[in-house]
């Protein structure tokens, strides 16, 4: 609103009528307060895909750059976390049409979703050409990057508040890929990033 808006506008517009700014403190202060239980009508996807803390620990520094690549492309489009949803989603579908041998690549209809789509595609793709260059071989397989971003598209529903314009889940990855992590409240998920 580029503006100061009265109490009320703030406690029931809240990422529902108002865009509001990720760093605004009444913001901050309504997440750390706010319950934290299942996001109606979202149901676990993907449950056939089995993320172990040996895939997440084995490939700490794609899933940071996955992270990061992330978290750029939700700022740099001005995204909501229903956009970072409709992006991994596809990329999911596109990775599970690789490991059935075909070359399928599903995009997502939002332009903001297909933006952090390309960039997601980019960092793996750039990891694993550094990682050919290095190495002389690519050690990272399709399953390992499908496994990471069924491990993110899974962080997301669960930090995710159900608000239309909600930027709960843009809002961790910022914490924890763009300066000095702050602790998570005590009532959050134990899901744990290095």
């Amino acid at each position: 609103m580029n503006g100061d808006i009265c109490a009320i506008c703030c406690g029931t517009g809240r990422e529902v009528t108002v865009n509001c700014p990720l760093d605004c403190e009444y913001l901050q202060e309504a997440r750390r307060r706010e319950a934290k239980g299942p996001v109606e009508g979202i149901e676990i996807p993907n449950r056939d895909i089995e993320v172990t803390d040996r895939l997440v620990e084995q490939n700490v520094v794609l899933l940071n750059l996955l992270g990061s690549a992330l978290l750029g492309a939700a700022l740099e489009t001005g995204a909501i976390d229903a956009d970072v949803r409709e992006a991994l989603s596809a990329l999911v579908r596109t990775y599970r049409s690789l490991q059935s041998g075909l070359y399928y690549q599903t995009r997502p209809a939002g332009s903001f979703a297909s933006a952090i789509y390309d960039a997601l595609q980019g960092a793996a793709t750039e990891f694993r050409a550094r990682e050919q260059q290095e190495l002389g071989l690519t050690r990272t397989r399709d399953a390992d990057v499908l496994g990471l971003i069924v491990f993110l598209q899974r962080i997301e529903i669960d930090h995710n508040n159900g608000r239309a314009r909600g930027r709960a889940f843009i809002d961790w990855l910022r914490r924890h890929y763009a300066g000095p992590a702050e602790p998570e409240p005590a009532d959050r998920s134990s899901l744990f990033l290095p």
